[in-house]
Parts: structure tokens; C-alpha cells; sequence
């Protein structure tokens, strides 16, 4: 066991580097991509001056995936190219020996001989999940939709750009809305609103600011919070620019998306100490927030996007 001993030091090490990353997506929504954007969930929504890179697609919603291409389906997102858990790291595992074997004139099966050791497989891993996302992300650009390339509209003194704008786009089901200044202010204030409950861990708050689906995904994260001690504070919420990326009507409910980039101070505050341990200084996040309403009603956020 003794020659193993760095390699184990090694694999901790390397876990606490992918906890650190994590923790430093701790805001609301923990920097991951989920909810629901009606009909149009699994259709990227257009580029914005804001956010002129394609959105990440949602991987985790309660709408169930329709006549969707094969790139949008959350099942293939989530898990990578392999997908997750135990089966997916030993076929990659498997696959990245067999390839190891034929480089070095083996054969398929002869790289597990001669990169039997811990570290050996490890390394495997990584070299072919690095390979997987890299080619996956190659070919879901070149089968993006023309929609997701649209043109933002042109932004104005406020901080969203494209005031009284209207934009349906050429996605495919909905009548295109019209937003007004009244609609960007209600999207600001939201964000400034649910980054406070979020941080005050104010459940009551938020069930009046969020869907009920957004409302589970937030009080998983602050229950996983709980567990481990920490409390996520996020403070100093300042919208700095923002932009329609489109807004349409589907029977009664209204929905809009919109690219925010905003300022903040994200910390993962010890209950016990009050001490931080991840975080603490100023930093800036651009992001796509959904936000749905009953028809005449108030504005809910519905679904979260990273850019």
C-alpha cells in the first residue's frame, strides 16, 4: 500500500480542487442550467450583446423533452458522451486503455497491461472525457439552430438594452410579446429580490418570486447547504447590462427570456464560525434568467441559463 500512498494524496487533492470549483458557483441556481421555458425548454434562445455565446441547454426540468432534436435531449447532456455514474467512468475508462493499447502497438486490449496502476487508469479517464466534451461540443455548434444566432436588439440608457422590444424569433411555437420598461424593471428587481432570499434562506420569500420547480431546485441546494454547515451569502447584487433575448405567449402564460450580467459577492459562510471558506470578494456573472407569468399577472423566474 505504501507506493500507493501518493496516488491516493494525488485523487484527494484533485477532489478538492472539483469541490472548490463547485463551491464557486454557489449563487442561486449553484451555476447550473434548469427549469422550464414552456414549449420552447430544449430550443436555444438568440445570442444577445449581453450574452453573445450560446446559452447552455437545460439539463434538469420538469418539461418533458418533445419532437426535440437529438442534441437538446437532457438525457444525453447530463451524463456527458458515456454518460454518468459507475457505468460511464468504466467504459471510459475502458475505451481510453484499448486506445492507449493501440498506440503503443498492443492492440486494443493490451493497454490495460501496461497501464494497470491507479494512476494509469485515471489518467485515461480524463485524456477521453476531455476528447468526449471537446468533440460533443464541436458538433452541438455546427447543429445549433439558426434561431440561437439571432441578432439582440439595440440597448438604450437603461441597463437592458431593447426597451419595449418585441421578439419571437424563429422559434418554433409561441406568439412573439412585447416587453416594456415596466417588465425590466420587474426582471431587476426579481434578481436583486431572489439573490437576497436565496442568501437569507427565506423559503416563504422566494415562493413568491419563483416557480414552484425553481422553488424545489433552491431548497435542494440550501438543504445540501445545511448538511455540510455552510451558509451560501450572496450580497452586493448590482445588474450591470441586460438584453431581450425574446419574449412570447403561449395561450394564457407569458414568458421572457433575458441576458443579465450582473455584480455580486459570493461567499460560503462555516454556520458554527461564522469564518468564509470559499469566496468572499467581489466577482460578476452573465447569465440567462426565464421569467413566466400568468396572463395580466406578476412575473416568476421559471428557469436559470449559463452563458
Amino acid at each position: 500500500m505504501r507506493r500507493y500512498r501518493w496516488m491516493i494524496a494525488l485523487a484527494a487533492i484533485a477532489t478538492a480542487l472539483v469541490l472548490v470549483a463547485a463551491d464557486a458557483n454557489a449563487r442561486v441556481g449553484g451555476g447550473s442550467s434548469a427549469g422550464s421555458r414552456g414549449t420552447r425548454t430544449y430550443t436555444a434562445p438568440p445570442a444577445t450583446r449581453t450574452a453573445p455565446n450560446t446559452a447552455a441547454p437545460i439539463q434538469r426540468s420538469v418539461t418533458q423533452p418533445g419532437s426535440t432534436t437529438t442534441a437538446a435531449r437532457p438525457g444525453l447532456l447530463g451524463g456527458g458522451l458515456f454518460g454518468g455514474g459507475l457505468l460511464g467512468g468504466l467504459a471510459a475508462g475502458f475505451i481510453g486503455a484499448g486506445l492507449f493499447g493501440l498506440l503503443f502497438g498492443h492492440g486494443l486490449f493490451g493497454g490495460m497491461g501496461g497501464f494497470a496502476s491507479i494512476l494509469g487508469l485515471l489518467l485515461q479517464i480524463a485524456l477521453v472525457v476531455i476528447v468526449a466534451r471537446l468533440l460533443f461540443a464541436w458538433w452541438q455548434r455546427r447543429n445549433m439552430p439558426a434561431a440561437a444566432y439571432a441578432t439582440a436588439q439595440p440597448a438604450s440608457g437603461h441597463a437592458f438594452g431593447g426597451l419595449g422590444g418585441m421578439m419571437g424569433g424563429n422559434a418554433p411555437a409561441g406568439e412573439p410579446l412585447t416587453i416594456d420598461k415596466a417588465d425590466y424593471d420587474s426582471f431587476e428587481r426579481l434578481l436583486v429580490n431572489i439573490q437576497a432570499a436565496y442568501s437569507a434562506e427565506d423559503l416563504t420569500a422566494l415562493r413568491s418570486e419563483v416557480t414552484p420547480e425553481m422553488l424545489s431546485y433552491f431548497s435542494e441546494q440550501l438543504s445540501e447547504n445545511a448538511s455540510r454547515g455552510l451558509i451560501n451569502r450572496v450580497t452586493d447584487v448590482r445588474l450591470e447590462q441586460g438584453d431581450l433575448a425574446e419574449a412570447w405567449r403561449e395561450g394564457g402564460v407569458d414568458y421572457a427570456t433575458v441576458a443579465m450580467r450582473f455584480a455580486l459577492t459570493d461567499s460560503m459562510i462555516e454556520r458554527s464560525s461564522g469564518r468564509t471558506v470559499e469566496g468572499g470578494s467581489p466577482s460578476e456573472a452573465t447569465e440567462l434568467w426565464t421569467f413566466m407569468r400568468a396572463h395580466g399577472g406578476n412575473w416568476l423566474l421559471s428557469a436559470i441559463q449559463q452563458t
